[in-house]
């Protein structure tokens, strides 16, 4: 007798144009690093604002979009990838427990990826929100003879230039890990999907999961 499954809205319109569009705003910001620096800032923001949304939709949103849903103790995260090695691994509707953890990395990562992004635009060009943050003080000409001058000046120039590095720096380590995340996430949808039979990608374009009527709750 073959099993019966019946059809299950999992993730809402939003998550899922969230999803899709952090996708091609971080590709994009990725690919355009060093050719293109307008697009690559343009897509940069848009992925941060993304997140920003994403975050605040994990407290408003609907059930499997909202944090409460999917982010699970330390324990039950063992207990799923154990169960991964069995040939009944546990399922859950929405994001598994480790599936959780790896969106609060992402969310992290890009989070990280574009502070430090705007924070380095600040720096270098002084253009963007945090620019005010950047301004260095000025020595008034009344109080301050000509060598006094050029020693803050040849003082706030190093203090630019080690800033300068330390936010490229810290904007490129970002970004590398947060690429590997998303690896590993991909990784991790491809074994899922397998393990339990469903296709991941596809619930996230339509927002459906087709699941057997035993694994329906």
């Amino acid at each position: 007798m073959e099993n019966q499954s019946k059809t299950v809205r999992v993730w809402d319109p939003l998550v899922r144009i969230f999803h899709w569009s952090l996708v091609a705003s971080f590709a994009v910001a990725y690919l355009s690093a060093e050719e293109w620096e307008s697009v690559h800032e343009i897509s940069g923001y848009i992925a941060f604002g993304l997140i920003l949304f994403r975050i605040l939709w994990g407290f408003i949103g609907s059930q499997h979009a909202r944090f409460s849903d999917f982010i699970y103790s330390p324990q039950a995260v063992i207990e799923y990838l154990r169960s991964l090695l069995t040939t009944h691994p546990k399922h859950y509707l929405g994001h598994n427990p480790a599936g959780g953890w790896m969106v609060v990395l992402l969310l992290l990562g890009v989070l990280a990826t574009g502070f430090t992004g705007i924070k380095l635009l600040a720096v270098e060009e002084g253009r963007g929100p945090l620019a005010q943050m950047d301004v260095p003080s000025l020595v008034s000409p009344a109080y301050a003879d000509r060598d006094e001058d050029e020693e803050h000046e040849g003082k706030a120039q190093g203090e630019k230039e080690a800033g300068e590095e330390f936010w490229e720096e810290a904007h490129e380590v970002a970004t590398n890990l947060t690429l590997l995340l998303v690896f590993l996430h991909v990784l991790g949808v491809v074994v899922s999907s397998r393990l339990h039979g469903e296709n991941l990608v596809r619930a996230m374009v339509t927002g459906n999961k087709n699941l057997p009527e035993k694994d329906s709750v």
